[in-house]
């Protein structure tokens, strides 16, 4: 089993910045996908980012310049940097962890963009 916990959530203004970081324990494999994933209220819970153990990325489009996915294999540790927060990036935000198409998930959560 995976194990996967979340921090950094919060209240930011229009603009801040926060920062998400995802500590995975149990039986990990440095080659699984890692990622975040995102679900307002009244929406479906969608993709943000993905990181491979070798660093290859992809972040959607309406994220893309403004979040960044890392990753530190030896630490089993998946962050994911948001710069220039919109409203509409309110959302709880899931760490993923994808192995043979098995997902695990984390607990979620909160991140409020408000004036």
């Amino acid at each position: 089993q995976v194990q996967l916990a979340e921090s950094g959530g919060g209240l930011a203004q229009p603009g801040g910045s926060l920062r998400l970081s995802c500590a995975a324990s149990g039986d990990i494999r440095s080659s699984a996908i890692m990622g975040w994933y995102r679900q307002a209220p009244g929406k479906q819970r969608e993709l943000v980012a993905v990181i491979t153990s070798g660093g290859s990325t992809t972040v959607v489009d309406s994220v893309k310049g403004r979040f960044t996915i890392s990753r530190d294999t030896t630490k089993n540790t998946v962050s994911l940097q948001m710069n220039s927060l919109k409203p509409e990036d309110t959302a709880v935000y899931y760490c993923n962890y994808n192995r043979f198409g098995i997902m695990y998930w984390g607990q979620g959560t909160q991140v409020t963009v408000s004036s």
